[in-house]
This record gives structure tokens, sequence and C-alpha cells, in this order.
């Protein structure tokens, strides 16, 4: 079997091609820059381009679709639901199975643990383009067009997560610079994070049991889920650095905001960061027996990973 991976470039492309060349599947990256890893074909392409997704899909039974977009509303308005369309048509033209790598935005704001069967009630912009584009698959599994699945993943930090992780931004990166760490919103509200390496393991095992498919599912995720403070402390301790931090509040967001493009982005999203954000993943753990890695593991593999890198 030919697994294909859209958006090979970042943290989840990475973890899968890792899981799926351990288990000596045949592996085919795609991503506009035609990135190259060992053991795996590479195929440059753009996701925006029916033709060019069309072509990197063909001959492919499963396709994880783990793109990644500049953070700009105006561009997740734009480009995603195209892509989506674009990976929709491709698989069903190649008779393959689509896995689509998502995450929590559609939800909006959720009083108590988020699970599969949690509705969508988006209160974000951007919430509003992943309900949408969650919808247009499901739509089209609903049909019989697709075997399709959806797995949704909650903020994210681990190995290959710099470019998209705010745990590393706040937290790994300050102390790692012997600075003070930094937190987004209350410090004493549960957050929840899913490890990378738990990512990939999750998407591959999944994408190879027929049973999981044209459904929704959460990828394996610790619980409970720690507060800002005791993630620091987790972190500060494996570095023996002080566990102080600052703690950024909206208004700091919204002023630093007016000079930084991508942190004004993200001054929509701070509900998650005020309020308790709880990932449940129990379907996922009794489904496959998964243990998730526990978050002082996986900070200290982080950090360790960090250091060597």
């Amino acid at each position: 079997m030919t697994h294909t991976i859209l958006g090979a470039g970042g943290f989840a492309g990475t973890s899968l091609t890792i899981e799926l060349l351990k288990q000596h599947r045949t592996v085919r990256l795609v991503s506009r820059s035609g990135r190259r890893f060992e053991g795996a074909e590479s195929v440059g392409a753009d996701l925006l381009s029916p033709g060019d997704t069309a072509a990197a899909v063909r001959g492919s039974d499963i396709v994880y679709l783990c793109a990644g977009l500049r953070y700009n509303i105006d561009v997740w308005k734009d480009q995603w639901p195209r892509i989506m369309r674009n990976a929709i048509d491709a698989c069903k033209r190649a008779n393959a199975k689509l896995v689509f790598l998502d995450n929590v935005y559609m939800y909006g704001k959720v009083d108590g643990p988020m699970t599969e069967e949690t509705p969508y009630n988006p209160c974000s912009r951007k919430g509003e383009v992943r309900a949408t584009i969650a919808t247009m698959l499901e739509e089209e599994v609903r049909h019989g067009s697709l075997q399709a699945l959806i797995a949704r993943a909650a903020d994210v930090y681990g190995p290959y997560a710099k470019q998209t992780s705010v745990a590393w931004v706040l937290v790994f990166d300050k102390l790692l610079k012997g600075k003070k760490a930094r937190w987004m919103g209350a410090a004493d509200q549960p957050h929840s994070f899913t490890y990378t390496l738990d990512c990939g393991r999750g998407l591959s095992l999944l994408a190879q049991r027929e049973d999981a498919f044209n459904q929704v599912w959460h990828l394996p995720t610790s619980n409970p889920a720690p507060d800002g403070r005791a993630f620091i402390a987790l972190a500060a301790k494996e570095l023996g650095a002080s566990p102080s931090y600052a703690v950024l509040r909206g208004w700091m967001v919204r002023l630093a905001g007016l000079f930084n493009g991508t942190v004004a982005e993200l001054h929509e999203m701070l509900y998650q960061n005020q309020n308790a954000y709880h990932f449940d993943s129990t379907k996922f753990e009794r489904r496959f027996g998964f243990t998730p890695t526990a978050y002082a593991d996986g900070i200290r593999e982080t950090l360790a990973f960090l250091k060597k890198n």
C-alpha cells in the first residue's frame, strides 16, 4: 500500500513519516518544497492546484491531509476550502481513503470535556473555516462517495513542532535561553496538549483499521491536563531552571498584535487559554489500548530533542 502525506513538512507529516517507515510502509511525501526524507518518495506539488494534487495522489491507497497554512484568516478563508476540495476530488479519482488531521477550533468555547460528539459551535473566524471544511468532508462520507476519517489533536508540543507550538514559543524556547517563561490567558486553568509523536502513532493506527473510517477521532492526549503553572514547572524542573513566569493578558496580546500580524491573529483564540481546555481522547485509547505519553515524559523527550537539534 502507498501512504501519501499531503503537507509533509510539518510536525504531523514528520512524525507520521517516521512511524510509517518504522513499519516498512511505502511513503510518498508531498509538499510545495518537495521535502526529502530518507526512505520515502518525494513529490513537489501545490495543493491549491487541482492538477498537482491529483497527480500527487495518483496510485495512493491512503492519503493524509496534514497541511498547514500561514496563520492568517484571509489566507484560511481563501485556501482551506480549495485545498479540501482538491484533496477530496483527488482521492475519489484515485479510489484512495482520506485521513484529515484537524484541530478543535470548530467546537468553540466548550463547558466541559471536548469529545467526538461535541457539536460545532465556532466563536472565531478561524473556527468557522474549520467547521466549513470539516463539514465538506463529512458530507462526502454521508453521500458514500469517499471513505474518510477526521483525526483531531489539541494544541501540540513535542519534537518537530517548533514552528507551530505555543508551548515552544512561550515556554521551552524561553527557558532554554535562560529567560522567564510566558503563558497566555489564565495560568490556573487546565490546558490539554497532544504530544507530536503520539499524533504520528495515532494517525498510523487509525489509517490501518478499516472500521476506523467514516468517523471522527480524538488523537491520544494525556489526561488530566495540567494548568499553565504545572506545565511550566515540569519544563523548568527538567532544565534545572526557575519555574517563574509572566502572564500575557488579552490587552497585551492585542497591543502586541499592532506590531506583529501573527500575534494579532491569536487574539480571537484567547478563549482557549482563559477557560478550561479539556480534550478527551477516551474513545481512541479504549479502541486501540493506547496509553498517551505522560506530560513529564513528553516534556523530557521534547527538551532532549531540542538540545540535540
